[in-house]
């Protein structure tokens, strides 16, 4: 099976060339593109001030998080649960940016770019000149937004699970695969003999009944010569 990690971060703000830092981290493990159910999740004491503009966005204050770990106690944790997978996020490059920056501080080596999937970068392929927010993307999709009032790491990785889904066709390949085990089923029930047929036979009022309705219905291709 195919292994990756889909992630999100939250942040002091938008720039880590800047200082800013990350406050959230959550991740999603999916084999074969879909969710495992396992994930991982920390909320980090950033060393530094929030902005009141940032605290719009997710909803955390400096007082919040004032017990939680700094970025240092949490990365030996998370490393291991990105293992050497592919790692995807919605604008990667963003949070790319981020934890390359926590690794550089602390002198852990930062991830390889060729780990990168980005869905912002899948999305705008497939809607060109689209809205492809997280948000823009589930309403598109039909995926309920309405837990998300504030930007949440581990909530919007579960959405973006979804989108994730459905920007690579992982539902219809799932399908695919079930089908494919119907009719493996049905072949081996047919071979195997296990049970005699049942040949379904019409009545003569289902019989009558049928005529009744086809002679209702105009020109009915399967009645021309």
């Amino acid at each position: 099976m195919s292994r990756a990690v889909l992630f999100d971060t939250e942040t002091t703000g938008l720039e880590p060339w800047l200082g800013h830092r990350i406050i959230e981290v959550a991740a999603l493990e999916l084999l074969n593109d879909l969710p495992t159910g396992r994930h991982f999740h920390a909320l980090i004491h950033p060393e530094r001030e929030i902005p009141e503009d940032a605290t719009r966005i997710h909803g955390f204050t400096l007082t919040d998080l004032a017990d939680r770990p700094r970025f240092a106690e949490i990365v030996d944790e998370l490393l291991e649960f990105f293992g050497d997978d592919k790692l995807i996020a919605h604008n990667a490059p963003f949070d790319f940016g981020f934890l390359d920056a926590e690794f550089e501080r602390i002198g852990r080596p930062t991830l390889s770019a060729a780990r990168m999937i980005d869905t912002l970068a899948l999305a705008k392929v497939r809607f060109p000149g689209m809205p492809n927010s997280l948000d823009a993307l589930c309403r598109r999709f039909a995926i309920d937004l309405s837990a998300r009032s504030t930007h949440n790491a581990l909530l919007d990785c579960r959405l973006l699970a979804e989108v994730y889904v459905e920007l690579t066709g992982g539902r219809q390949r799932d399908l695919s695969l079930a089908m494919e085990k119907a009719a493996v089923d049905i072949v081996v029930y047919t071979h195997t003999g296990d049970r005699a047929p049942r040949p379904i036979v019409p009545t003569v009022q289902e019989l009558a009944a049928h005529a009744a309705f086809v002679e209702r219905l105009r020109n009915p291709i399967w009645l021309r010569a």
